[in-house]
């Protein structure tokens, strides 16, 4: 215990230093927004790989694998990486050349100034709050480490997490994200290489053939289909929406706004690559979850304060049960950073969409201030709203959600199957047709909260599991985007 506090203190003044240096970056509300564009690539690409393996990645994916075997493994593994990916290198380049054309800083500012429409961009603004549900995810996933690891309350390891991010975020704005990414994102390769690692050293010490330990568990683990899983239990759920929702999860505010802290194609070229690599090393943590198995007896994976069975612990037991204490608490400490890579970046967009795109929009209707003065506002709207936030995810987080990652994916897939049509087609078409575009938007928001709440109601005798997000958010973006498709291509051909 004393190991791991002086660890965690370590960690704390080395991030609250870089903070203080992104401080001295952080000249305006553009600076605090998407930085000067003076930031190097590789830089952009650790940040980048950082932020999208949040808590969900190294917390919450290898418990859905512990329960769901390969079904789950393939769909977030496979399906969710490969989608993620391609999307990205499609979208990042010509998603910079229209914002830096605009001078954008949001997605929001971007889709607004993109349709020419205010009102879409402030209908976006407003969606935007939906991301506040991996907010709430991930303070979750850091409260549930620091709790095993230092012996702190859910109440105290929810104000150290929420004061301590909050803060040198409220201070360095995107320069202190990027700066403390880079370092979270060095000690998350590591900890990455030693947890694989040791899944190796199972793999070759263990008597028995591993398959065969885990069919003598539970034969539907390595099933191409589990029958028997609550969220991955067929061909669309395990194949296909994995690939689509990956696609769609680029669309996040605080991940393509990365190619607007760059300057040119090449440097976008160059930091995608760095992302690529260290994206799939840590994509492929979620394998824990078969190897905790082997490992981790059922009864270590009981909530002491519930007494009901808990997935989001298989990371955290594993850490304990396979490594030496220290090493344990080295690794969980890197797991706090790990989620806290996250957590700024998306305070970061969450307070500058709010400010920019929502709040600017409603003060400001009759343009009576400059645009000094409008920066200004900016700037102090979106350190109020930092703290609005904060409050909010500590007060939710005192009763947390029974599946984390289920919550936190809900409505960021609301965001991103709206926004997905607008970024698709203003990227691809010339002149995208405003009324249609939004039309999908609010479709494809209807379809994906539509089935998950009453899926099973409208459709009873479906055998797509609608409990899944991932499933009903892959739905909505294939109506959405196929009604786009079908109106844009009958109109060409009148033409």
């Amino acid at each position: 215990m004393t190991l791991a506090w002086i660890l965690f203190f370590i960690y704390l003044l080395a991030t609250a230093w870089i903070g203080l240096l992104g401080q001295k970056k952080t000249s305006g509300f553009s600076s605090f927004a998407i930085g000067n564009k003076d930031v190097h690539p590789i830089f952009v690409g650790i940040t980048l790989a950082s932020s999208v393996a949040s808590a969900s990645t190294f917390i919450i994916n290898p418990g859905f694998i512990y329960v769901d075997g390969f079904s789950a493994w393939f769909h977030m593994v496979i399906g969710i990486t490969l989608g993620f990916t391609a999307m990205l290198y499609f979208l990042s380049f010509k998603f910079r050349r229209i914002g830096s054309e605009n001078q954008a800083l949001t997605i929001p500012d971007w889709i607004g100034k993109r349709y020419q429409s205010k009102g879409y961009a402030l209908f976006f603004s407003v969606l935007n709050l939906l991301s506040f549900a991996f907010v709430v995810l991930l303070v979750g996933g850091i409260s549930i480490v620091m709790q095993s690891l230092l012996g702190l309350s859910n109440s105290t390891s929810l104000i150290i997490t929420l004061t301590f991010v909050t803060a040198y975020v409220f201070i360095g704005g995107t320069y202190a994200h990027i700066f403390t990414n880079v370092l979270q994102g060095i000690l998350m390769i590591g900890v990455s290489i030693l947890i694989l690692s040791s899944c190796v050293y199972i793999f070759f010490t263990t008597p028995e053939s591993i398959i065969d330990k885990l069919d003598s568990i539970n034969p539907n683990l390595l099933s191409p289909i589990n029958s028997e899983g609550r969220l991955f239990n067929d061909v669309f759920s395990i194949y296909i929406s994995g690939f689509i929702i990956g696609a769609v999860l680029v669309c996040q505010p605080h991940i393509l706004t990365k190619a607007l802290y760059v300057k040119n194609d090449t440097q976008v070229k160059q930091y995608l690559s760095v992302f690529t690599v260290i994206w799939i090393l840590f994509a492929l943590l979620g394998t824990v979850g078969f190897f905790a198995h082997i490992v981790i007896p059922d009864d270590q994976l009981i909530d002491s304060a519930s007494g009901l069975f808990r997935q989001d612990l298989v990371m955290t037991v594993y850490l304990k049960t396979v490594f030496p204490d220290w090493v344990h608490t080295l690794a969980s400490i890197i797991l706090i950073a790990a989620a806290m890579s996250t957590l700024d970046g998306l305070l970061i967009s969450i307070s500058t969409i709010t400010a920019n795109d929502l709040i600017l929009n409603i003060f400001n209707k009759n343009k009576k201030l400059n645009h000094e003065e409008n920066m200004k506002l900016a700037l102090k709207s979106s350190h109020f709203v930092l703290v609005i936030i904060a409050v909010g995810a500590y007060l939710i987080n005192l009763n947390p959600p029974k599946l984390l990652g289920i919550f936190g994916q809900i409505g960021v897939y609301g965001l991103t199957v709206a926004a997905a049509p607008a970024l698709f087609f203003g990227i691809i078409l010339k002149k995208p047709p405003l009324k249609l575009i939004w039309s999908s938007s609010i479709l494809a928001l209807l379809v994906h909260f539509g089935l998950y709440f009453f899926g099973n109601l409208i459709i009873p005798a479906s055998i797509i599991s609608f409990v899944n997000p991932g499933v009903t958010a892959a739905i909505a973006t294939i109506v959405s985007t196929t009604l786009v498709g079908i109106v844009v291509i009958s109109k060409r051909k009148k033409i």
